[in-house]
Parts: C-alpha cells; sequence; structure tokens
C-alpha cells in the first residue's frame, strides 16, 4: 500500500526492474537505481487484480478506465496531510473520555436511610 497517494487505484510495472509500484516515490525509495521512462506502461488495477498495457502516444480519454472492469484509475491524488488534533474522539459524539466530577444524589441507595436499624430489628 502506498503511503505517498493513498487513493492508488494500479500499480505500475517498471521498465527497468519488472516490479510493481504504486507510484514513482515508492520506487525511488526501494530501488537502488532510478526509474526508466518508457512510452509503454504495464498496470494492475487494485479492484480486478488483472493487467493491462497503455502506450503513452495514442492515450485518449477513454483510457482513464480498467479495460476489465470500469474502474476509473487517473483521479485526483490524495496525499497525506499533516494534522494537529487533540488526542481522543470528539467529546460531542463519545463523552465517555470526559470525567463527572458532579456530586451524585446518595439518596437512591437502600444503605443510605437513617432509619435502617429499627427497620431491620
Amino acid at each position: 500500500m502506498c503511503k505517498h497517494i493513498l487513493n492508488a487505484q494500479v500499480a505500475i510495472r517498471a521498465a527497468c526492474c519488472k516490479k510493481w509500484f504504486d507510484c514513482p516515490e515508492c520506487h525511488a525509495e526501494n530501488a537502488n537505481h532510478p526509474l526508466q521512462k518508457t512510452d509503454e506502461m504495464i498496470f494492475m488495477c487494485k479492484k480486478c487484480r488483472k493487467a493491462f498495457r497503455k502506450t503513452v502516444e495514442d492515450y485518449e480519454d477513454a483510457d482513464e478506465y480498467c479495460p476489465h472492469c470500469d474502474n476509473h484509475y487517473v483521479i485526483e491524488a490524495k496525499t497525506p496531510k499533516a494534522v494537529l488534533g487533540v488526542e481522543g474522539d470528539d467529546a460531542r459524539v463519545d463523552n465517555r473520555m470526559i470525567k463527572d466530577d458532579r456530586a451524585r444524589d446518595q439518596s437512591h441507595s437502600v444503605f443510605a436511610q437513617d432509619d435502617l436499624d429499627s427497620r431491620l430489628g
């Protein structure tokens, strides 16, 4: 799974080492050589797990879909962004993490009655 592009729909086979990568950054991290440029690209759809080839010269708008399952693989990439937030869930949704410091009413207990000794005999 790619940590650079969170919504990668296809894996790309690198022409230089014949290995599958989700993005060029993944290839740069895992390989000890630069990525070889080529006119023919080999993709593997992550939805149907089938491979297909596309050439750069005759690439059209209809080529943005997997030929096997019609998965749209040319989409805007979602990249991870640094977020500063509060640890824990939203207190408005799940308020179990907030301690209730209010005094509880003890009058509902059976053992809190003043005349308990006279009633038990």
